[in-house]
């Protein structure tokens, strides 16, 4: 009698528990990675070992394509396993990623990442544009931030930044396993700072409010007030007819410390100030290596406090 109650118990049960696991949600950890050209990564594909001349297992990557303000189809993009490619000269669209020779912080960042949550799945959400400032004042021909830009159509690079987090976050199963992912934010990593240091002392000087702002507006857009945020500091190579790139650079580098300091969920990488050069702008090869290392060191940090 005790063995047909046993045998009837898991015959209700067990249909119930396969509909658990097939239903079963990917907890997924997703980063937002944005900022300006060296965020988008000068770095050669040529020069990775072969520890990150590969393709990551169980780490994604959805790509915003980029596009100067004003023009439309800004943050399309598709998801796929992370493998080098994702730096300068990168483009998307919805139906395929066209991989570059190059490659920034995002290789060494997931394994660093993969070391610090092993059994975890990641998942990346990257936009960026060369040469972009927060402030539209400094935009020149490569386009802004600022959240209050007008224009004639209203798009900027904060928009294509929004539109990259929507269409990436509305994919439902981003690693193709056939069960809906959850992606759960857990940090923002922005380098960026260069060009508002370039134009003027006023400007330069706005940089704090400005990166405020932008920063608790993307935490916002990933529904998350108090996500981490880990800043990349801004470096100068020297490399110019009068000594200094970025002549405004100081006020910049006190307003990223700044934030820094004044955001309990924020946190600045120094180690930029050490890296060589590829030209004026730009790291070399090693420099994004260790960079990546470095913001993931950060980043998890945070997120154990």
């Amino acid at each position: 009698m005790k063995t047909r109650i046993i045998s009837l118990f898991i015959a209700i049960l067990l249909p119930s528990v396969l509909i658990s696991q097939n239903t079963a949600k990917n907890d997924i950890k997703v980063f937002l990675l944005a900022g300006q050209s060296n965020m988008d990564g000068y770095g050669y594909i040529k020069d990775l070992p072969d520890s990150l001349d590969t393709e990551f297992k169980n780490v994604f990557i959805y790509h915003g394509n980029s596009l100067p303000d004003e023009e439309d189809n800004g943050g399309l993009g598709k998801w796929e396993a992370l493998k080098p490619g994702h730096g300068v000269n990168f483009s998307s669209t919805t139906d395929k990623n066209n991989l570059s020779d190059r490659f920034g912080i995002e290789l060494s960042f997931a394994k660093k990442l993969q070391e610090y949550y092993p059994n975890q799945k990641l998942a990346f959400i990257k936009y960026s544009r060369g040469g972009t400032s927060i402030d539209s004042l400094a935009a020149g021909s490569f386009g802004s931030w600022e959240a209050d830009f007008k224009g004639s159509n209203g798009i900027n690079q904060y928009d294509n930044a929004l539109n990259t987090i929507r269409l990436a976050l509305k994919t439902k199963d981003i690693d193709g396993d056939g069960k809906d992912d959850d992606l759960i934010p857990a940090g923002i990593i922005w380098m960026q700072g260069e060009s508002d240091a370039s134009y003027s002392e006023e400007i330069a000087a706005n940089y704090y409010s400005n990166l405020k702002r932008l920063m608790d507006l993307l935490r916002a857009s990933l529904r998350t007030d108090d996500l981490p945020v880990v800043i990349g500091k801004i470096s100068d190579s020297w490399n110019d007819s009068d000594g200094k790139v970025w002549d405004y650079g100081e006020l910049v580098q006190y307003a990223q410390e700044k934030y820094a300091k004044e955001d309990k969920n924020a946190t600045i990488v120094r180690s930029t100030r050490y890296y060589k050069y590829s030209d004026k702008w730009h790291y070399d090869s090693d420099g994004y290596i260790d960079l990546g290392e470095k913001f993931a060191d950060a980043i998890y940090q945070l997120n154990k406090q």
